[in-house]
């Protein structure tokens, strides 16, 4: 089993979750971040006086996904989310060593 970490822009989400359904996968968490990368920050003006935002508002998602099936969700994240712009955001994979549904006590891909 797999965990794939997509950090991308807020308005991307439900094209992902979307495209994500689309391959079958249909549980993940999300949740809201902030950071930067290479985009840096940027500055804004408020009530006339300058400052500067350093993090910007992200969305990390996280799905755990049987190996056969990782290929075809991270497709589906850059499918959805890319913009062609700096800050479209990455994709971390990670192995999962076990998994267990607490309700039942299923476990491994079972439990996913």
């Amino acid at each position: 089993m797999k965990r794939i970490t997509a950090i991308i822009k807020p308005f991307k989400l439900d094209e992902v979750r979307e495209s994500l359904a689309e391959v079958g996968i249909t549980g993940l968490t999300v949740t809201e971040v902030k950071g930067f990368g290479r985009q840096k920050g940027h500055t804004e003006l408020y009530r006339g006086a300058e400052y500067v935002v350093d993090f910007l508002p992200k969305v990390k998602i996280e799905v755990i996904v049987p190996e056969a099936v990782m290929e075809a969700a991270i497709d589906a994240v850059i499918r959805a989310a890319r913009t062609g712009k700096i800050g479209d955001g990455k994709i971390f994979v990670t192995n999962v060593e076990a998994a267990v549904r607490i309700r039942t006590g299923e476990t491994d891909e079972a439990a996913i």
